[in-house]
C-alpha cells in the first residue's frame, strides 16, 4: 500500500527556504516569475513545473476552502498544433498538513490519460467548432482520475473520469470557452469541487528586478510581465472539516499547504518516449518565488526534490534565510538600511507560521499549526508550506497588502488571488513585520498592484484563458480592472495603495476555542 507519510522521494541536499518567498524575486537569477523556470532541470519539463499555489477560504462559500495549483507556465496561446497538455505519466498532488509534522495529512492526487482522435489523419486539434466537450469536432481530449490519500497511506478514488477543459484555440474553433470551462467543474462526494484546465496566469509582477533591482532607480516598473499568458490550473474546493485535525475546524483552523509533481523516468527511442521505473518528485511548490532567490543554483534541482520536513536539514540555505541577502542589495543600490540579523522574524512568517509559540519576534499568533489545540508541539517541524489559519472570514474589502494592511485573511495567510505578493514579500523583506511600519522608500513597489484581467467571483475563480497572441496584448496591467466578469463580491479587485493600519503586526494574540475533542477525521473511508 502506498504510503504519503513514507513517500521514496529523493532526499536531496537542499535547504530550507522559506524566506525565500519574502525574498520576492529581488535577486538576480534564472528566474522567469514565481516558480516558473526555477530551476534548470524542470524549466526542462515544463508539463510538470508547479509555477504558484493559491490557498484562501472560498469568499461565496465559506465553509469550504480553495486551492489553486497552476502548472506550466508563459504559456503563450497560439502555442499550436500540440498546445499544452497534461503530462500522463506524472502525478499532480496538492497537500495538507494539519498536524505541524511537514507531512501531508492529506493528498488529493489528479492523475491523467488522452484521448487522441486524430488516428494520425490530421495535425488539427479540432476540425470545427466546439461547442461542448463532447462535441465531436474535438479530436484532442483528456480525462483525469482524481484520488484522496490520507495520512496512513488508504487511498480513495473520488473522480474517475474528469473531463479536462482543452487548450482555448482561439474564438473560432472555441467561440464560448466559458461553456467549455463550466463543463469541466467536477462535484465529488463529500462536498469537493474540481476543475482542470487552462487559465489566464494570475499572477502579477514586473519582473524587471534582474535589471539591477528595476533599472536601479526604480524606473523600471509598471509592466505586468505575465500579461496575456496561460497556465494548466487545477482548482480544488473542499469543505474545511475534511482539511482540519481530527475533522475540527474550530479547534484546530490552521493546515500547512503545498503541491509537487512526481514523474517516472522516461526510456527515449526514436519518435517514442515510455515512461518506467518509480516516482519522484521533480517540483515542489508551497510559498511564492521560494526556490528562484534563496537557493544557490546548484542546489534549485535538489531542492525540487526536497519533501518539506527536510527543510531545516541543510544550514547553507538556512542561514540565507536569517542572513539575507537582498536586503544588503537593496542597501547599496537604494540606501535603504537593512534589518538587523539575525531574522528570526523571517524564519517565523516563512518556517513557522507567524505565532507567539514558536518564540519569534512577532507577538501575535496567526497561522502556525501550533495554534491548533490539539497539535503536539513536539512533534512540530519547521518547514516551508503556504499556511492558511481558516477561522477567519473572507474580507468584505480585500487589501492587496493583506496581513500588512490589517487584512487578515490575505498573504501570507495563506494566498489570495487578488493578493499583491511582490509588494508583500518586499515590506517584509526590509523589516515591517518587526516595526509595525511600511518603508516608505519601497511602498510603491513594482507598481503592478492587479492582474491584467479580472477574476471571476465564483469556482473556480481564475479567469478564463487568453486567444491571443501575447504580442497583440495592449491592456494595461498596472490599471486595476473596474468590476469583476460576473458580478460584485467579496472577491473583487483587490485595493490599490500602500498600506494603513498594520492590524496584524502590533496586536494581541488569536484565542483559539476549544472544544471537546473528536476522533481522528480522516476525508477517506
Amino acid at each position: 500500500m502506498h504510503s504519503l507519510r513514507g513517500r521514496a522521494k529523493p532526499l536531496v541536499v537542499t535547504g530550507a527556504l522559506v524566506l525565500g518567498t519574502a525574498l520576492t524575486g529581488l535577486v538576480p537569477g534564472s528566474a522567469s516569475a514565481s516558480s516558473h523556470r526555477e530551476a534548470p532541470l524542470i524549466a526542462a519539463d515544463p508539463g510538470a513545473d508547479n509555477t504558484d499555489v493559491y490557498a484562501f477560504v472560498s469568499p461565496d462559500n465559506p465553509d469550504t476552502v480553495t486551492v489553486v495549483a497552476n502548472w506550466f507556465g508563459l504559456q503563450e496561446p497560439n502555442g499550436g498544433p500540440n498546445f499544452y497538455p497534461w503530462p500522463t505519466d506524472a502525478h499532480f498532488d496538492i497537500n495538507f498538513d494539519n498536524d505541524g509534522d511537514a507531512k501531508p495529512d492529506l493528498t488529493y492526487r489528479w492523475t491523467f490519460e488522452t484521448d487522441d482522435r486524430r488516428d494520425g489523419k490530421t495535425f488539427l486539434y479540432n476540425n470545427g467548432p466546439v461547442t461542448s466537450l463532447d462535441d465531436p469536432n474535438l479530436l484532442f481530449r483528456q480525462n483525469y482520475k482524481l484520488e484522496v490519500w490520507d495520512y496512513e497511506g488508504r487511498n480513495k478514488t473520488v473522480v474517475r473520469k474528469g473531463r479536462v477543459a482543452p487548450s482555448d484555440v482561439g474564438p473560432a474553433s472555441m467561440p464560448d470557452f466559458r461553456t467549455l470551462r463550466d463543463q469541466a467543474i467536477t462535484k465529488f462526494p463529500g462536498g469537493g469541487l474540481s476543475y482542470v484546465g487552462p487559465a489566464d496566469d494570475p499572477f502579477f509582477l514586473e519582473l524587471r528586478v534582474f535589471d539591477f533591482l528595476y533599472g536601479g532607480k526604480l524606473q523600471e516598473v509598471g509592466q505586468d510581465t505575465l500579461r496575456g499568458y496561460n497556465v494548466n490550473t487545477i482548482v480544488l474546493q473542499v469543505p474545511k472539516k475534511e482539511l482540519a485535525l481530527k475533522g475540527d475546524a474550530n479547534r484546530n483552523p490552521v493546515v500547512g499547504v503545498w503541491s509537487d509533481t512526481e514523474r517516472r523516468s522516461l526510456r527515449l527511442s526514436p519518435g517514442q518516449a515510455k515512461p518506467e521505473g518509480p516516482y519522484v518528485q521533480v517540483s515542489r511548490l508551497g510559498n511564492p518565488l521560494v526556490n528562484e532567490v534563496v537557493s544557490s543554483n546548484d542546489l534549485k534541482d535538489a531542492f525540487n526534490g526536497l519533501t518539506p520536513d527536510k527543510d531545516g536539514t541543510v544550514k547553507p540555505l538556512l542561514d540565507r534565510v536569517t542572513n539575507p541577502e537582498v536586503p544588503r542589495l537593496i542597501e547599496s543600490i537604494y540606501g535603504v538600511k537593512a534589518p538587523a540579523t539575525p531574522r528570526n522574524d523571517l524564519v517565523e512568517i516563512f518556517l513557522t507560521g507567524i505565532t507567539t509559540k514558536a518564540g519569534g519576534p512577532i507577538k501575535a499568533d496567526l497561522n502556525s499549526q501550533l495554534n491548533n489545540a490539539d497539535v503536539q508541539a513536539k512533534r512540530f517541524v519547521p518547514s516551508e508550506m503556504l499556511r492558511l489559519n481558516m477561522s477567519i472570514a473572507p474580507a468584505a474589502q480585500p487589501k492587496r497588502l493583506g496581513v500588512l494592511d490589517g487584512d487578515l485573511q490575505g498573504f501570507p495567510n495563506g494566498r489570495r488571488l487578488t493578493d499583491d505578493v511582490v509588494d508583500i514579500e518586499l515590506q517584509a523583506l526590509e523589516g515591517a513585520a518587526q516595526t509595525g511600519k511600511i518603508v516608505d522608500a519601497l511602498a510603491a513597489g513594482d507598481k503592478v498592484d492587479a492582474n491584467d484581467v479580472p477574476f471571476d467571483t465564483k469556482f473556480p475563480y481564475v479567469a478564463l484563458p487568453h486567444d491571443s497572441a501575447v504580442n497583440s496584448q495592449t491592456t494595461s496591467a498596472n490599471v486595476a480592472p473596474s468590476a469583476n466578469v460576473t458580478g460584485d463580491s467579496s472577491f473583487g479587485p483587490a485595493i490599490a495603495g500602500a498600506a494603513g493600519a498594520l492590524g496584524l503586526i502590533g496586536g494581541g494574540a488569536w484565542m483559539w476555542r476549544r472544544r471537546q475533542s473528536r476522533p481522528r477525521h480522516s476525508a477517506v473511508s
